[in-house]
């Protein structure tokens, strides 16, 4: 059997785009096959693979001043129990949207603002310097694989999750980097959510919940959200030890 191709990263807009070519900038976003959120970043077919360029016009779907409606981000970055020194992964950056919530929550730590897509990293290199930032990292990851530099305090999961096939061994990734008494955040949409990708694509939080317990973590918090859920997971009492 074919496995699905997925690019896992810079999934905050498909739900608002589809699987369109990025609109102009000059010009909206397409309007949505799924529903008015902004979701994700590859496809929910087999055998797909749609880039995100052009991230100047994307910025128009994925930063939409609507979606702080029902993304709710202060109760996300709350939920993360944030210190002024902070070291955080932004897993599935985009243009933006919640790292440069989060540099401004940690203006003493550091933001890995983390995309597969070439354009998005060039976007929030450049973005991260007009907004007088310089605690985001722009970072170019691929597709399995994360690649968060450094062990971090908190790594932030934001309607990524779903479009990754092998959970499992993306969990084991995401434990790796966790510093001691780190936390690792998935925000997804719920499977009764009116808008995101197809119910069918969706994931409860309680297969969340058990795939995270496969790789040594465990649930500490849950926050309900109008469409979403935020899942903030701990690595269980029982296998705690350092970063690799």
């Amino acid at each position: 059997m074919r496995r699905r191709v997925v690019t896992p990263l810079c999934f905050v807009g498909l739900a608002a785009a589809g699987c369109a070519s990025p609109p102009s900038p000059l010009s909206p976003p397409p309007p949505p096959p799924h529903g008015p959120a902004p979701h994700g970043h590859s496809h929910h077919g087999q055998g797909l693979h749609k880039r995100f360029d052009g991230a100047e016009g994307w910025t128009k779907v994925f930063d939409a001043p609507e979606r702080d409606e029902w993304q709710k981000p202060d109760t996300v970055l709350d939920a993360l129990e944030l210190t002024p020194k902070s070291l955080v992964a932004d897993v599935g950056a985009g243009t933006g949207y919640f790292s440069v919530r989060l540099a401004r929550r940690v203006p003493e730590g550091k933001v890995f603002a983390i995309d597969v897509e070439a354009d998005m990293v060039r976007y929030l290199a450049e973005r991260a310097k007009r907004e007088a930032l310089p605690g985001i990292v722009a970072i170019q990851a691929a597709p399995h694989d994360p690649k968060i530099p450094e062990a971090v305090d908190v790594i932030l999961v934001v309607d990524t999750l779903h479009h990754i096939d092998a959970r499992d061994a993306y969990f084991a990734k995401l434990r790796e980097r966790l510093r001691p008494g780190g936390r690792v955040a998935i925000v997804d949409f719920a499977k009764g959510a009116t808008m995101g990708p197809p119910p069918e694509h969706r994931l409860a939080a309680e297969e969340v919940v058990a795939t995270a317990a496969r790789a040594g973590l465990t649930k500490v918090r849950e926050v309900a959200l109008p469409q979403q859920y935020v899942l903030v997971f701990a690595v269980a009492p029982t296998q705690q030890q350092g970063p690799k």
